[in-house]
């Protein structure tokens, strides 16, 4: 396993990340879910990649579907588990070199594939993700393409406050292909103090034009697009959506 994904989302952060940022699992749901609709008519087996604290999970399990969320961090799948109590199972996995299960459906949001060490893990995580699913399986993952950068160059710092926490980020971009935030990160404590604690989070960015090339020597004919549906992503962040032939 790649230690140095396992230090993402430590347990302060995790929290954060579940209690602001939940936008994104809200606006990609009903795109996803309609990509998964004949997965769900057959009953097959959903492996969610990167499922973070549950968010997306949830909508899957209350659609009805079978579910393995998955996540490379502990802090993240404890919260999942309170989240989406309704998967059929949690486990730790790290790409691209833990096994992903058999299944009918691969779903990453969030883009957790850009948090992976280079270009070749990202290509080895597609890869595995491809022959993870059966025939007439759905891909459906989002990722930061080159022009997430681009657009993003001379992004000022960012801060935002709830009631029990706040978070700086400071953004830079020391290549063409890396985008990088570093943030500090406020809890209150239950005495009313409060604990900082300090995560850079590393993005390798990708054109992701050569994607369906690349999952097409695998058995599975994808497209990237702006969105997974009506929804609108963020600059830069693509989704990739994909099927696995049949015989």
């Amino acid at each position: 396993m790649d230690s140095r994904s396992a230090t993402y989302y430590r347990q302060d952060l995790a929290l954060v990340h579940h209690v602001g940022f939940g936008f994104h699992a809200d606006r990609v749901a009903p795109g996803i879910l309609k990509l998964l609709g004949p997965i769900l008519e057959r009953n097959g087996l959903v492996v969610e990649l990167g499922c973070g604290s549950g968010l997306l999970t949830r909508y899957l399990t209350d659609a009805g579907h079978r579910v393995i969320a998955t996540d490379a961090s502990p802090a993240m799948l404890a919260l999942a588990h309170e989240t989406a109590p309704n998967v059929e199972e949690f486990a730790e996995l790290v790409l691209p070199d833990d096994a992903i299960p058999a299944c009918d459906a691969v779903v990453a949001v969030g883009h957790p594939f850009s948090y992976l060490a280079d270009e070749e893990s990202i290509d080895r995580a597609f890869v595995a993700a491809a022959e993870a699913l059966r025939p007439g399986g759905v891909l459906a993952v989002d990722i930061c393409d080159l022009e997430w950068g681009v657009a993003r160059r001379d992004a000022a710092n960012l801060g935002r406050v709830g009631d029990e926490w706040a978070i700086i980020t400071e953004f830079s971009m020391p290549s063409p292909a890396r985008f990088v935030r570093q943030m500090a990160v406020f809890v209150r404590n239950q005495d009313g103090s409060w604990r900082r604690d300090d995560e850079r989070h590393d993005n390798v960015l990708i054109d992701t034009s050569r994607l369906p090339g690349l999952l097409a020597n695998h058995e599975v004919d994808a497209t990237v697009a702006s969105s997974f549906g009506a929804e609108a992503l963020p600059i830069g962040l693509r989704a990739v959506v994909g099927h696995r032939r049949t015989p």
